[in-house]
């Protein structure tokens, strides 16, 4: 069964969930001070952690305080972006292997301030394809087209495609899951995207139950209708 995907902070912005990405959103724009962060990945130690769900609200979340935002698949493994926001999936391998231009296959989400550029078909080589020139070539061309450019990359632990991208990013978010990850991995994610010269700005706890008073502490302030 095809597991259903939500952007909840576009589809419910007033829920508690997609107050806590906002929240996260103002975190990652203080988490390098020293320089300007234009472009952010997303990865997770291992599959199955909601990599991808956290990425596509992030960018729906900063899109929504103004931002001009391009979200990028580039898990040329297991791409999921472009089911996630209902759009074709021709995007960075037809960039790379088709000679087509960036701007030819960015593709509008229907948000307001977010495009998007799905993967594209998958590649027998995703990780010499990341690696080669032509893909720094995108990202510097999606950095002259956005505020900010935000990547969706595939595990770290898995494969080695997210420590392939990692120095060319400005800041790497890392995606755990509550209670599902075991130390040992999340551990060995850090240590390579650390090797790999990545600039890690935090991780995310993703699948973390929300209690029911926090909830409603939430609505208290943030929903007149549920006060009455």
């Amino acid at each position: 069964m095809a597991q259903k995907r939500q952007l909840i902070v576009h589809e419910d912005a007033k829920s508690p969930i997609a107050e806590a990405y906002r929240t996260m959103r103002t975190n990652i724009q203080f988490a390098k001070v020293d320089s300007d962060l234009r472009v952010i990945m997303f990865t997770s130690a291992g599959p199955g952690e909601g990599k991808s769900t956290t990425t596509a609200n992030t960018a729906v979340a900063m899109a929504q305080a103004g931002k001009k935002v391009i979200i990028v698949d580039c898990d040329l493994r297991k791409p999921v972006q472009h089911k996630i926001f209902g759009k074709r999936n021709r995007g960075v391998t037809n960039i790379l292997v088709e000679d087509r231009s960036v701007a030819d296959l960015i593709q509008e989400t229907g948000i307001d301030n977010l495009q998007m550029l799905p993967s594209g078909p998958i590649p027998p080589n995703p990780s010499e394809l990341l690696g080669s020139a032509k893909m720094r070539d995108i990202i510097d061309c999606l950095k002259g087209l956005a505020d900010i450019v935000i990547i969706d990359a595939p595990p770290t632990v898995a494969v080695t495609d997210a420590c392939v991208l990692a120095a060319s990013v400005d800041g790497i978010l890392l995606v755990l899951g509550a209670g599902e990850i075991r130390p040992e991995m999340a551990q060995k994610a850090k240590e390579l995207l650390l090797k790999a010269n990545g600039h890690i700005l935090g991780v995310i706890l993703n699948k973390v139950e929300i209690e029911e008073e926090h909830a409603y502490y939430y609505y208290y302030y943030g929903n007149e209708k549920k006060t009455k």
